[in-house]
């Protein structure tokens, strides 16, 4: 048994993701979800391969993810838990 190629390889785009990828993305997954990756890309009208459209969305437009320094509070819960825990 082998699986099917997760996409097709030509007419993809595989340079930098511009600004308007990522828009069309992040309206797409908030209509409708992130379902299926595989099909993601050409529901969305994205010329992308399904787990570049995943890989984009878990580290970059993400809302959850914070970006920028640690606030004071973060910086020393960190430093309380590395003398408690160690380096676990």
């Amino acid at each position: 048994m082998v699986r099917a190629p997760s996409c097709e390889k030509e007419g993809l785009n595989r340079s930098q993701w511009m600004p308007e990828e990522d828009k069309i993305l992040m309206d797409y997954i908030k209509k409708h979800g992130h379902g299926n990756w595989r099909a993601l890309p050409k529901q969305a009208g994205l010329l992308r391969c399904g787990n570049s459209c995943r890989l984009r969305w878990v580290n970059y437009p993400r809302p959850v993810i914070k970006r920028g320094n640690f606030t004071k509070e973060e910086e020393d819960t960190i430093i309380q838990l590395h003398q408690s825990l160690g380096n676990r």
